[in-house]
């Protein structure tokens, strides 16, 4: 592709390339650039891609992109944001796949993976879609499963992903759209038919620092799409809306709304409730615990709704669609008469709601096994001590992801949660012992919710990445005769 086709739509400030030149390929990072790539220069928040362009140009780089006069002899073509035009460049070398494509975004610090999941069984069952997904456990093609590193890759990836989707036919794209995501660019210039907003609560602040700043990143998702579907109980809402360029679909169980829930029924085994409109009152079941999950299936409903798909049909399908992977997830403990429960859990509201949901069907006590991740927002820690210490029975406190953190200083500052309650733990660094200790300890009847992993089988210390599945580390305790 040419570099001037290459780079239509990008702010050009200055350039000492030429436009007529033939690209092959385009790279962000100079240890996989190749000979004849375009190699886009970003300032990082740890690395700045500026000071690799003359790495870059000893690999065979035709030119750069970037956003600093870079000095050196590769010819370069300077624009205001390299962030943002790397996201352009993405969508023109692959031919702007989103376009080809009905596309559903769902933001929000709880319940998008679970979101995204029951929408697309909707899509496919109720429309007779082809869905790609992009989230948390995993990318999917349709059925094919691809793996993931993060909820949103590089704006880069994404395009790819979206190219490699339309041409296996896909006709919904449904994907978790995180606040980094927003704020980063990786999702820039593509417009979304359905947005949705679940909730916000505390997370990510070690990056957005105020709630405030965290609300607003999402908020650009309401500038860049054509209907917006919204929890109206959240509090975060109005400022969320407030610059919104899209029509306003809401959904809540309080609040005046578009779609309510009414007549809840919670049980161990799922929810039910009746979704009513100002035309129509549908029953809905849902095999999934806990009331959260009203929300969750609240806001499907509503996209499907958006996306011309009634009530009823969304209904039926629901009721049909199984567990979630690492939400709320029974481990099996054939022999043993306690329960094991794993769920991705890693914020202090999402402690509260998955120990709260246990609580409603636990027949003894329940046991919180959570800990906090390494270099991300240390002021949820003791939030997260206090959340297991008000919500169960017995908590054990470890480790989860410590990075580049002493795994006993992030527990450190979990235990001031525990300040003035009468709920006893058990520190137990290590995580594969702290699930052994809570095995060997448990009484009759108790549920253990593993709280933290979820989907997720590894364990990242010094930022590497380690195997570690839970479901493994419980079938082989068992197995061993414990």
């Amino acid at each position: 592709m040419k570099l001037r086709e290459l780079l239509s739509g990008v702010s050009v400030l200055a350039c000492t390339a030429d436009m007529e030149m033939e690209i092959s390929g385009v790279s962000y990072d100079s240890r996989s650039v190749r000979p004849g790539d375009l190699f886009v220069a970003m300032t990082g928040f740890a690395v700045d891609g500026h000071k690799f362009i003359a790495a870059a140009q000893e690999k065979g780089a035709a030119a750069a992109l970037c956003q600093k006069e870079p000095g050196g002899t590769l010819p370069y073509v300077r624009t205001e944001d390299s962030r943002r035009a790397l996201a352009i460049v993405g969508a023109n070398w692959f031919g702007h796949p989103a376009k080809e494509m009905t596309m559903v975004a769902v933001t929000g610090t709880c319940g998008k993976t679970t979101t995204t999941y029951l929408l697309k069984a909707i899509l496919e069952q109720a429309a007779g879609a082809k869905v790609g997904l992009i989230g948390t456990n995993q990318n999917m093609i349709g059925d094919a499963a691809l793996p993931t590193d993060r909820t949103t890759p590089e704006s880069f990836e994404v395009q790819k992903l979206f190219r490699e989707m339309a041409d296996a036919g896909c006709t919904h794209v449904v994907m978790e759209t995180s606040s980094h995501a927003l704020y980063l660019d990786r999702v820039y210039g593509v417009h979304y038919d359905v947005g949705v907003f679940t909730n916000l609560t505390q997370d990510h602040l070690d990056f957005h620092k105020t709630m405030e700043s965290y609300c607003d990143a999402k908020a650009i998702l309401f500038r860049n799409c054509s209907v917006g579907v919204v929890n109206a109980d959240d509090p975060w809402t109005p400022r969320l809306l407030k610059d919104a360029a899209c029509r306003v679909m809401t959904y809540a169980e309080r609040a005046e709304a578009d779609l309510r829930a009414e007549h809840i029924a919670l049980s161990a085994d799922g929810i039910a409730f009746d979704a009513v409109t100002e035309t129509e009152r549908v029953p809905v079941r849902v095999h999934i615990p806990g009331g959260f999950m009203v929300y969750n299936t609240l806001d499907v409903l509503g996209a499907a709704l958006a996306l011309g798909i009634p009530l009823k049909d969304s209904a039926a399908v629901l009721a049909g669609v199984p567990h979630v992977q690492g939400r709320v997830e029974v481990i099996p403990t054939p022999g043993k008469d306690y329960t094991i429960l794993i769920d991705y859990a890693h914020t202090p509201d999402s402690m509260v709601n998955v120990l709260r949901t246990v609580k409603e069907f636990a027949k003894g006590r329940t046991v919180a096994v959570f800990g906090c991740g390494g270099d991300r927002d240390r002021t949820k820690r003791p939030l997260m001590g206090k959340a297991a210490a008000d919500w169960s029975d017995f908590a054990v406190v470890t480790t989860d992801n410590p990075r580049t953190e002493q795994p006993e200083a992030i527990i450190e500052e979990i235990l001031p949660g525990f300040a003035g309650s009468a709920t006893p733990y058990q520190v137990v660094v290590d995580r594969v012992e702290a699930i052994h200790w809570a095995m060997d300890h448990a009484q009759k009847e108790d549920v253990i919710v593993l709280c933290g992993k979820g989907h997720e089988t590894y364990q990242e210390i010094n930022h590497k990445k380690y195997h570690m599945d839970e479901r493994e580390i419980v079938a082989d305790y068992l197995k061993s005769g414990h």
